[in-house]
């Protein structure tokens, strides 16, 4: 379970590293699930032909990693009591390969999580509609030469107050090639990389800034499953803050300075 500092370091960061949030060995072989469904030679890198690869894994394993219990208990602290889903498996996986080419994918983003009736866009509204949380399940080990993911600590809080204005409507984001409509805040300031080892998780907020990794010298190809928790409905915004999940009061704070 995740400790004080850390939910509260979620509220102000916008993102918890959960270590260790299932075994080595499950993350191995969802691992070796990933390369076998999406055509992955392992022993060959001369095959490895292109920067990244992506898709959706199923296996036992999947199923292992997403109920685990340090998992499933640390995104409950973060979204209870807002209607969130417990995940079937991790779903889609990104693998990396070694490359030193501009992959074209490395532009910072939030996520986009609902599509409105009558358009087939995605949006983001300020009450988060049906996402609750993004994973960043590393299933290889990935240090800072592994295209980690790079997370900017804290744009959840001035993404709240961009969003806002658009309100329950919100506003089409970055989605299978559509183009974002989403202002972004400033994305100089100090970046974290989501590294770690296989089967740490980094649970992030929903609006947290965030963007793929690049260059990636390294000589093996980098596993993560980018899986959202995804909710039946919105964040609950009102209330007394104690009765808030600690998703919304960090939305609710940010809106209210």
């Amino acid at each position: 379970m995740l400790r004080a500092a850390q939910l509260d370091d979620f509220v102000e960061q916008g993102y918890v590293h959960l270590r260790s949030a299932f075994p080595a060995s499950v993350a191995q072989r969802c691992r070796l699930l990933a390369a076998e469904q999406l055509g992955i030679d392992l022993a060959d890198p001369e095959r490895w032909t292109t920067p990244v690869v992506r898709g959706v894994v199923d296996g036992a394993a999947l199923r292992e990693a997403a109920a685990a219990e340090a998992l499933v208990g640390a995104v409950g602290q973060l979204l209870d009591p807002d209607p969130w889903q417990r995940r079937p498996n991790l779903g889609a996986f990104v693998v990396r390969f070694p490359c030193a080419a501009d992959p074209g994918d490395t532009g910072w983003h939030v996520d986009s999580s609902f599509r409105p009736d009558g358009d087939d866009r995605w949006f983001v509204n300020v009450r988060s509609r049906g996402r609750g949380l993004l994973l960043l399940c590393l299933l290889s080990d990935v240090g800072p030469d592994d295209a980690p993911t790079r997370i900017l600590p804290g744009s959840h809080l001035e993404m709240a107050r961009l969003l806002a204005p658009a309100g329950d409507a919100g506003l089409p984001g970055a989605h299978a090639g559509q183009r974002s409509e989403i202002p972004l805040p400033d994305t100089s300031g100090p970046v974290q990389l989501a590294t770690g080892e296989a089967g740490d998780v980094f649970l992030c907020h929903p609006f947290l800034v965030h963007a793929a990794g690049w260059p990636h010298p390294t000589r093996h190809p980098r596993f993560i499953a980018q899986p959202p928790i995804a909710m039946s409905g919105a964040l609950e915004l009102d209330g007394p803050e104690d009765r808030l999940s600690l998703v919304a009061l960090a939305v609710r704070r940010a809106l209210v300075t």
